[in-house]
């Protein structure tokens, strides 16, 4: 039994013919990666749809308080007005009892 082996052909002499520079490499199979692939892919689209969820929740809330307040600033300027409205009607009635009394006094 031969200790080496030798070179049948030219061609050879570029081989390493001791094998040590390989290396066993373990491959997943394709599948298995597809798998891993697709579960990662599934974990970050349900991150992103929680986060979706929680902007349109945001969103909502944000619109709900921004309907309350101009509602608000619509009822504060009603009652202004009233307010106004009923200060002129006041002194315009006090006018009134003023001369009511002046007349009286006459």
């Amino acid at each position: 039994m031969k200790d080496k082996r030798t070179y049948n052909k030219l061609k050879e002499h570029g081989e390493d013919m001791t094998h040590e520079n390989e290396v066993k490499t373990t491959k997943k199979p394709e599948s298995s990666v597809i798998t891993a692939l697709t579960e990662q892919f599934k974990t970050e689209l349900h991150k992103y749809k929680e986060r979706e969820g929680l902007h349109i929740k945001t969103q909502n809330q944000l619109d709900g308080t921004k309907a309350i307040v101009m509602e608000m600033a619509g009822t504060i300027r009603e009652v202004h007005t009233q307010n106004e409205n009923l200060r002129k009607e006041i002194d315009r009635l006090n006018e009134e009892v003023q001369l009511l009394e002046l007349q009286i006094k006459k």
